[in-house]
């Protein structure tokens, strides 16, 4: 990928995080340079999220997005270290299967399900590719913070449609991309990007690389629409219950308060 001159503030969680520098995308590089981001550091920069939390601020202990999941089959895509499929194991789902594009994160999800009595069927692959995973299959897919990641959306949405069975369902969460142009500086908050930049973009945390675009949630309800998706419900709202629970000083919840910084999607295969 080649490094263009424009450099802009980013946004990753609820804190600046220095200089995003334009890039090319390149396919191949982008899986590259992420999944050794995972395989590395990942989940220590940018820490784990998982059910019942589908990002900051939203819960499925209050939407209830899933409802009872007992004797239902179940594929997540970007498994992380595998809390979300022990979240809905104990919940009676009848199979577990996830995906990751990094090795270190199927290998965390393995050794940590097999410590809660849980088991999977794992598989290290980007989410754009075909791997093996049987289509007509599943009852839900689902993603918690890791759809955005792709480097392909309609073909990563297409595919997860021949995955589900008819009627099926995908609920997949992400940053809200208003919540990535925004940031709080000096009491206030301030627009750092333009909402309509899909621009690839690549952030050095510490050592570590990482490779994204922010789309518009138009480009995602589009997608989804193209992939044969009808969308049943969008969250976008910030838990008011969790917002009490957090210190009066967090700029991350007052910012919460004022605009979303998560989205959610729950989509059936028509």
């Amino acid at each position: 990928m080649d490094k263009d001159s424009v450099n802009r503030p980013n946004i990753i969680g609820g804190s600046e995080v220095g200089v995003a520098i334009s890039v090319d995308m390149d396919k191949n590089v982008v899986h590259q340079t992420n999944s050794l981001f995972w395989d590395t550091k990942g989940s220590d920069i940018l820490g784990a999220t998982s059910l019942p939390l589908y990002g900051a601020f939203v819960s499925e202990e209050s939407c209830q997005l899933f409802g009872d999941v007992s004797g239902k089959k179940m594929l997540e895509i970007g498994c992380g270290s595998g809390q979300s499929l022990q979240y809905l194991g104990e919940r009676n789902a009848s199979e577990l299967w996830g995906t990751d594009i990094s090795e270190n994160q199927i290998e965390k999800t393995r050794q940590h399900l097999t410590a809660c009595g849980l088991s999977a069927q794992l598989i290290c692959s980007p989410m754009e590719d075909k791997c093996g995973i049987p289509e007509d299959y599943f009852d839900f897919v689902y993603s918690v913070y890791a759809i955005g990641w792709t480097t392909d959306l309609e073909g990563t949405f297409c595919r997860i449609a021949s995955y589900l069975k008819k009627d099926g369902v995908f609920i997949f969460s992400w940053s809200h991309p208003i919540h990535k142009c925004v940031a709080a500086e000096d009491n206030m908050l301030v627009f750092k990007k333009s909402y309509f930049d899909e621009s690839w973009y690549s952030v050095s945390l510490g050592e570590s690389t990482l490779t994204l675009s922010d789309r518009k949630l138009s480009t995602y309800i589009n997608a989804l629409s193209k992939a044969g998706f009808v969308i049943e419900q969008m969250l976008e709202q910030s838990d008011v219950e969790i917002l009490q629970s957090c210190d009066d000083n967090n700029d991350f919840a007052n910012k919460a308060k004022m605009l979303p910084v998560t989205f959610v999607i729950k989509a059936r295969k028509l």
